[in-house]
């Protein structure tokens, strides 16, 4: 098989499990998780049993799971047991996106990915679908603040496909729409001609694309990247209908917790964790177990994606040789 070996400098500085160093190697379908959803998106230990319950949802439709972090400054692609429960309880680690693994990694620190850290690490080693439950976009009121995640801008030049609920439903959905098309990233929806919401099936929007099956989702993959098209897809699969939140009902809930959000003076990344959090206490616990069945349908989805896109050839995935590392 040809593998195509990351740059030295790279693999210096990153560990893979055994599980993920050996399916990279055999060219076996892979998919990556983020960590962020583990230290800030839930409380412990739901956080814990979601994470362990997705990377089985994962195994059992066929892929490797490589749930991706920073600590101690590596670059981790793949958890043990003791890195996942230290990601799940310990309060110093950092929220980090893609401008942060510079610090993170040469200071040593310890930090949970976002969705674009997580599709950068991942690219680099050779990964190429990724699921999480919702993608970042443009902030309500964003106008004023100019706060448009990180997500988005790492979606248009990393080639991984992020298969989420569609973007976080506490954010403005139209300008996000506006702003992958402006970057030309492909959003598509899995089997709906409407975007979906995170919490809710419905958005209000049109999908701007859409596809009917997994298979389908692989062959646009392998398309894309063929034609030498960088850049990322997001594929949007809504959340299982007996498991959602009506985006009615949800309307007047994310108000009241963007207007405490506002009276605390809350800005920047600290946002989305206080939102997501807030709704949970809102809901009474509604949004979390909604939270919990999407991230795992998602999984699920995006394990069917990697096989199906495995069958289709390998020629344009970067692989690479990195034998498991332990340490540095």
């Amino acid at each position: 098989m040809n593998l195509h070996p990351i740059p030295p400098e790279v693999a210096a500085l990153m560990d893979l499990t055994p599980e993920v160093a050996a399916a990279l190697k055999a060219g076996r379908p892979v998919v990556a998780l983020e960590s962020t959803i583990i230290s800030h998106g839930m409380p412990y230990p739901q956080n814990v049993e979601m994470a362990r319950g997705v990377e089985g949802i994962v195994r059992d439709n066929g892929a490797t799971p490589a749930t991706i972090a920073v600590l101690g400054g590596r670059l981790k692609v793949g958890l043990t047991p003791d890195e996942l429960e230290k990601l799940a309880t310990d309060k110093s680690v950092q929220k980090i996106s893609t401008r942060d693994l510079p610090v993170t990694v040469a200071l040593g620190h310890n930090g949970a990915t976002t969705v674009a850290s997580t599709m950068r690490i991942a690219s680099l080693a050779g990964i190429r679908v990724f699921a999480t439950g919702g993608t970042g976009g443009v902030h309500r009121g964003a106008g004023q603040t100019m706060d448009i995640s990180a997500d988005l801008l790492e979606l248009a030049r990393t080639d991984v496909c992020v298969v989420s609920a569609g973007v976080k439903s506490i954010l403005d959905i139209g300008l996000t729409l506006e702003v992958l098309e402006t970057q030309g990233i492909p959003a598509i929806t899995l089997g709906s001609d409407e975007f979906p919401a995170f919490y809710s099936r419905r958005s209000g929007f049109a999908s701007p694309l859409s596809v009917a099956n997994e298979a389908e989702a692989a062959r646009v993959l392998h398309a894309k990247w063929s034609l030498g098209i960088g850049g990322g897809v997001m594929l949007a699969n809504p959340v299982p209908q007996g498991a959602e939140i009506p985006a009615e009902e949800m309307a007047g809930q994310i108000e009241q917790a963007l207007s405490d959000m506002n009276a605390l003076g809350l800005t920047g990344k600290d946002t989305t964790p206080y939102l997501l959090g807030r709704i949970v206490e809102i809901t009474g616990g509604r949004s979390l177990e909604t939270n919990i069945a999407l991230v795992r349908h998602n999984a699920a989805v995006a394990a069917r994606v990697a096989v199906e896109y495995a069958k289709l050839g390998q020629s344009t995935v970067p692989h690479n040789t990195m034998t498991a590392q332990t340490g540095p």
